[in-house]
Parts: C-alpha cells; structure tokens; sequence
C-alpha cells in the first residue's frame, strides 16, 4: 500500500492554518502540524474531526519560530511544508521587533529545514501587505512585481514583517539554487467560517461591528477574500508546476468598512440595531487615533483605494473566488452561531 503524502503545516491551530490542513486532509494528503503549545493538540484534532476531516492521518509537532528545536525533525519524512505560522495582531507591539523578529527567523528555519529534508514544494502565507504599503502613489494596480516600501510612509510592523520574512524566504532559496521549490500566496484580509471559537485577528473587526463595539465606522479600505479560497490556493500552489518560483495575489477587490457594514445590517435585521451606521469622518478619526491604538496602526488603509492584478491567484485557482459578500456573511453566520458576537 502507497503511504499518502505527507505536509507539514506550520501554524496548523490558526484560522489559515486549520483551513490548509482540512483541504489537504480532505484531499487524501498526511499532515503534521505544528503547535507552539503541544497541549492544544487534541483541540485541534477535534476541530478537523467536526468539519470532517479523517484524521487517521493527522499528527503533531511541536515548534517555535524563535526555537531551533525540532525543525529537522518535523520537515523529515515530508514532501511539502505549508509555512504560515507567524505572528498577526491589530494594535501593533512597542518594539515592532516583536513582530518582526519572529516573522524572519521563522520563516528561515522553516525553508532551511524544508531544503535539507528534500522537499518537493515550500508554500509560504505572505499578505498583499507585503506589496501595497509605503507606496506614494495608488494610481495604478498593484502586480506580483511590486513590493511594500519597508521605510516607506505609514507602514505599520507587521506590513514590515511581511515584507521582510518574505524577501528573506527568496533570498535563501536563490541562494540554494532552488527559487523554483518555492512558492508564494498574498493574501487578502481574510473572513470565511470559523472551524472553532477562537475568531483570530482578521475577524475581529466583523467582530467589533456584530457586538455593537465600534459606534461610528472609520473609511477602512481593505481587500477581503474567503479562507477557503485561500486554503486551496495553497494546496494548488503545492503541486501546480507552473506555481513555483512565483508570488500569486489571492483578493477580492477592496472595500469600505462602511459597504461591509450596509450588507451585514441588510442580511441580518435581527441584528441590525447594533451594527453601526454612522461614519466617522476624517477630521475625527485623526482624533479617535490618538486613543485608539488599533485606528492608529491601520491609518495606512484609511481613505485610501488599493488596486490588485489577481489574475495569479485565479490562473492559480482556474476557478472565480468567492465574492466577498458570501465570505462575509459565513463570517458573520459562524460568529453568531458559536455566540461569538
């Protein structure tokens, strides 16, 4: 009997994270997970399990970004390494290296190990944040050729971090010889299902407009995209041929919180007198800023209409992503459901 192949997922009690190893096991694939705390393990073993994975073919391990421990260990008797642990928050840390720091070193040990165990294929999660910030200008859309300006205006740390373990995972595997072994999804901010109760940070702010927490809505300009379709970019990144040696934007169009707002009052009116409609107008959101940390750290996508040529991650695909309203509204659904919001 042919052993099926076998992925490392790096960050695999995550939002992405749970959603690449559920597309893989459902795929016939073998998948080891990485967890920061070993104690999680039997969670997340019974998460997959409920959203209906076989996880016969599930195992664990234990790493740290910051650790070399374990790394050689984990990536042998693999044939691919799904690398998208790293660290995501809204308010941004006092020392940016607290972000920065573990997004490059973890990423490092992850494409070293992966290249001295063989592998066939490296996914690495970067972020359309490690592409569209620092730019003077948004005149124009933003292609798999462009990168964010590290030292460029408004770019917050983890923007930075993005870029930064991501030209890092480039560097090394040119240096071996073997940029083909890597491939890269940019994603969008991600909304989708839940597969447990932890909502993660990229739901938080659907979140905040469910409980009735954010009274006036900033002009928030983000791409959204489905988890899942993000999930199985990864996995077609993974095995198409063509996927390596390339970075594939993986995004719906932007949006304006307020849109998101609207659509969420008009599909739930049972919920629609805590979801806010009022806007917080630009001369008050600088205001606002000084006290909210979070505003503050996401001043760089405030007013602002981002562009992105995602013909990458739809040739990817070879199918349409979801459109960001049935993502949306799985979000909002699967929140509500597990009394979330």
């Amino acid at each position: 009997m042919i052993s099926a192949p076998r992925v490392l997922v790096t960050g695999i009690s995550g939002f992405l994270g749970g959603h690449v190893a559920l597309a893989l096991l459902k795929q016939g694939y073998a998948v080891r997970g990485s967890l920061r705390d070993a104690g999680r393990a039997e969670a997340v073993r019974t998460t997959l399990r409920e959203a209906g994975a076989d996880v016969a073919r599930l195992e664990f391990c234990q790493l740290d970004l910051l650790d070399d421990r374990g790394w050689g260990e984990a990536t042998e008797g693999c044939s691919y390494l799904q690398h998208i642990a790293s660290p995501f928050v809204l308010a941004m840390p006092k020392d940016e290296n607290d972000l920065i720091r573990p997004a490059i070193d973890g990423t490092r040990r992850a494409i070293r190990a992966a290249l001295a165990a063989g592998h066939e294929r490296i996914v690495l999660t970067s972020s359309v944040a490690a592409i569209d910030g620092g730019h003077r200008t948004y005149d124009r859309p933003f292609t798999v050729k462009d990168w964010t300006q590290a030292d460029g205006p408004r770019v917050n740390a983890y923007s930075k971090a993005k870029t930064l373990a991501e030209q890092a995972a480039w560097a090394l595997v040119e240096a071996e010889d073997a940029r083909e072994t890597l491939s890269v999804i940019n994603p969008g901010t991600m909304l989708g299902p839940l597969l447990d109760n932890d909502p993660g940070t990229s739901v938080v702010v659907i979140q905040r407009l469910l409980s009735g927490e954010m009274p006036m809505i900033p002009n928030l300009i983000l791409p959204y995209v489905d988890v899942r379709d993000v999930a199985d970019a990864h996995v077609a990144a993974m095995v198409a041929p063509e996927a390596g040696g390339d970075r594939h934007i993986v995004t719906n169009p932007s949006m304006p919180l307020g849109e998101i707002a609207n659509m969420l009052r008009a599909g739930l009116p049972d919920r629609a007198d805590k979801i806010p409609a009022r806007r917080l107008p630009p001369w008050l959101a600088g205001v606002v800023a000084l006290f909210d940390k979070s505003l503050r750290d996401s001043s760089a996508w405030l007013d602002v209409v981002r562009l992105y040529d995602g013909s990458s991650g739809a040739n990817l695909l070879d199918r349409p992503l979801r459109p960001t309203r049935e993502a949306l509204f799985d979000c909002a659904r699967s929140l509500l459901d597990r009394g979330l919001s």
